[in-house]
C-alpha cells in the first residue's frame, strides 16, 4: 500500500506551519488563530493566515477585509491580502460572502493545493491554518500536501465540547502531526468591575482526559464580549483590547507556540 504522505512537499520560503482545529464548531477556534497570528506578528515573527474553512470562511470579515480581491501576478500566481502586517488567503475573498460553495471532494483537494501551490506566501516564519470543524477531507488533504510541524485544538470547557475535541486529537494522532496542546475558550467570565469569576459552561472532564493522556493545556482564555465586537469589527482583538485579560492570554498563547516549534 502506498504511503497517503508521500506527497508532501514544503512550501518555499515557509519554516513552519501550525494547524488550528477543534473537531466543532463555535468553540472560538478562528479567533485564536486570528489573535495568534496577530500576537506572533507583533513579536516581530513574518506570518501568514489560511482560512481553510472553504464551505463556511470568516477571516475576511474577522480581519476587515470583506470584499477584498487577490491580484493575479503575470505568472498566474495569486497574491495574498495583507491586513495589520498578515498575508490572508481565504476561499472569502474568491466568493461573494453570502454565496454557498457546492463542491465534492476533488474540487477541494485542488483548491487547498492551489493555496500551498499557487499563493505567492514569500518569506514567512509561521503559516497558520485555520482549519474547518469536524476530521474531514481538508485536513487529511492538508496532512497529505505539506509537513506540519504542530497542531493546536480548541475547546471550550464542557464535556460535549471535549467530545469532538476528542475527535480532532485522534485524527491529528493518525495523520502523524505533533499536538503542541490544547486551549481552553471562554474558560470564565468575570464581570467588569469584579473579582468574581463566573463558569459560562459547566466544567466537565477536559483536565482528567488531558492529565490521562499526556497533552499540555496550554492557556485558559477567559470569555472577553469584546472578542465578538472587535471580530464583527474586523479588528484583532490583541489590538482592539490589548490591555484586558483575555488578550494577555492570547499574547501568551502566541509566546508558546513560538516556543514549541522553535
Amino acid at each position: 500500500m502506498s504511503n497517503p504522505f508521500s506527497q508532501q512537499a514544503p512550501v518555499p520560503g515557509i519554516k513552519k506551519i501550525i494547524v488550528i482545529g477543534s473537531g466543532k464548531g463555535g468553540v472560538g477556534k478562528s479567533s485564536v488563530s486570528i489573535n495568534v497570528a496577530t500576537s506572533l506578528k507583533e513579536k516581530g515573527y513574518k506570518v501568514g493566515l489560511l482560512d481553510a474553512d472553504v464551505y463556511g470562511p470568516s477571516v475576511p470579515r474577522m480581519m476587515g477585509a470583506l470584499h477584498q480581491k487577490p491580484e493575479i501576478d503575470k505568472d498566474g500566481k495569486i497574491i495574498p491580502i495583507t491586513k495589520y502586517g498578515i498575508k490572508l488567503m481565504s476561499m472569502g475573498f474568491l466568493v461573494e460572502e453570502n454565496q454557498a460553495v457546492i463542491w465534492r471532494g476533488p474540487m477541494l483537494f485542488k483548491a487547498i493545493d492551489q493555496f500551498f501551490k499557487d499563493v505567492l506566501w514569500g518569506e514567512l516564519d509561521y503559516l497558520l491554518i485555520d482549519l474547518p470543524p469536524g476530521t474531514g477531507d481538508i485536513c487529511l488533504t492538508i496532512a497529505q500536501k505539506v509537513p506540519v510541524n504542530g497542531a493546536l485544538v480548541v475547546c471550550t470547557p464542557q464535556n460535549i465540547a471535549l467530545v469532538d475535541a476528542q475527535k480532532a486529537i485522534d485524527m491529528f494522532k493518525k495523520i502523524n502531526i505533533p499536538i503542541l496542546g490544547v486551549v481552553e475558550n471562554m474558560s470564565s467570565f468575570t464581570p467588569p468591575g469584579s473579582d468574581i469569576s463566573y463558569d459560562l459552561f459547566p466544567k466537565g472532564q477536559l483536565d482528567t482526559y488531558l492529565d490521562a493522556n499526556g497533552i499540555d493545556k496550554i492557556t485558559e482564555i477567559p470569555f472577553d464580549p469584546h472578542v465578538a465586537v472587535c471580530s464583527e469589527t474586523g479588528i484583532p482583538f490583541v489590538q482592539g483590547k490589548p490591555e484586558s485579560t483575555a488578550a494577555e492570554a492570547f499574547r501568551a498563547l502566541g509566546q508558546s507556540i513560538s516556543n514549541y516549534s522553535n
